[in-house]
């Protein structure tokens, strides 16, 4: 696939036509460690998230997001926490397939919410919070603006070890 671009790459809401994807995506344990999940998800929970998407951001204060090329959706960038008062959300997100790691979707997903942040919401701000481990992320936010602002120690159990928790803020 080609490098991400307008013309090539999007953001986009979930549609039923998604469930089969996601349900392998949230059911994939490798995709636990990063989202903090430790059990499984049904098809009806996910048929029911996804009917939910329906609703307004300022009702639910989260929002799930296909990053798609070419018309293949790639991985998902996750609005959490939404908060119209403080006006901020933190974001997460997924590129499932390691041969589409490393290729920008990523990237071009931080700086297309980054937009819709600023632009459509008036946000001040966008967080995220990432394991110490995760090399790849903390290069991938750096890289796209956002500080290093906290940090948790010890705060996510591997096995029978525990890791830091970074934080993350992008000012907009």
């Amino acid at each position: 696939m080609p490098a991400p671009s307008q013309d090539n790459c999007r953001l986009r809401a979930l549609e039923p036509s998604d469930l089969e994807l996601v349900y392998l995506w949230e059911n994939d344990p490798e995709v636990w460690r990063v989202s903090g999940t430790i059990t499984p998800i049904s098809r009806e929970r996910l048929a029911r998230f996804i009917e939910e998407q329906n609703y307004d951001l300022y009702a639910t204060r989260q929002m799930r997001l296909i990053i798609e090329s070419e018309g293949i959706a790639v991985g998902t960038l996750d609005i959490l926490d939404f908060d119209p008062h403080h006006r901020r959300f933190g974001i997460g997100i997924l590129i499932y397939a390691t041969s589409d790691r490393h290729r920008g979707y990523a990237r071009y997903a931080i700086e297309t919410i980054k937009g819709y942040a600023r632009d459509t919401l008036g946000l001040h701000q966008i967080w995220a919070t990432i394991a110490a481990d995760n090399t790849p992320s903390i290069a991938l936010f750096e890289s796209s603006g956002f500080t290093l602002t906290g940090r948790r120690q010890e705060w996510l159990r591997r096995g029978d070890t525990y890791i830091d928790e970074l934080e993350y803020q992008f000012l907009l």
